[in-house]
């Protein structure tokens, strides 16, 4: 007996690293009845059993994009109705604000994505803290969800890949997923109900990013 593929929507607003993620994607799915999908059809997104919302650049401009497509209501549909992830600025579109801009976000996760500040702050080995935040760092699971489907099979403190200069800041902890540590302590994941999202970029983040995708493909939260 054959098993309908679900399918999953990769949102094309114009402002994501697209390819890369569906490539990523496509690749953890491997052995599962999955159909990857990168889309600027919002009647895509509503039939798509799960929603990915990539995001690079700066917010004011992904939320300007997102705004002047007709993908939105879709979108807004999704985050209430079925799994949905983010990534990178796909995360930070899912709190109230950010001091980028400034700008207003979707309002799903109460809080606000703040710059930086990191001037005369030496790591370390003695050398400055660089912003953006470019390269591997380690992400720590929090108590609220250390136990997260999407943490299956991941190492706590697993190193995943970082390119940013502004950071998610929850104002209840248990929307907080995962910390990392760049000059103090930044959530670096959040979760809430069917919504996940990680400030890092899984695709770029060899094995342990593919799990989280693969995590992401069997999760029925």
């Amino acid at each position: 007996m054959s098993t309908t593929p679900e399918l999953v929507a990769i949102v094309d607003y114009g402002m994501g690293n697209l390819r890369s993620v569906a490539q990523a994607v496509a690749a953890a799915a491997r052995d599962l009845p999955v159909q990857v999908q990168v889309t600027q059809d919002p009647q895509v997104v509503r039939q798509a059993q799960r929603v990915i919302l990539p995001g690079q650049g700066a917010m004011p401009d992904c939320m300007a994009q997102l705004q002047a497509t007709a993908l939105l209501p879709a979108l807004l549909q999704a985050v209430k109705t079925k799994p949905l992830f983010g990534v990178c600025v796909g995360m930070q579109m899912l709190l109230e604000r950010s001091e980028e801009g400034p700008a207003e976000g979707l309002g799903f996760i109460p809080g606000e994505v703040k710059k930086f500040q990191l001037a005369g702050k030496l790591q370390a080995d003695g050398s400055r803290y660089k912003v953006p935040q470019m390269g591997w760092n380690r992400v720590w699971r929090t108590a609220a969800h250390d136990q997260h489907p999407l943490w299956r099979g991941i190492e706590d403190g697993a190193w995943f890949y970082f390119v940013h200069s502004y950071y998610a800041q929850v104002w209840d902890a248990a929307h907080c997923a995962g910390e990392t540590e760049y000059g103090g302590r930044f959530t670096s994941a959040i979760a809430q109900g069917n919504l996940f999202a990680a400030q890092f970029h899984p695709e770029k983040s060899q094995d342990q990013g593919l799990q989280l995708y693969r995590n992401f493909l069997t999760w029925q939260p």
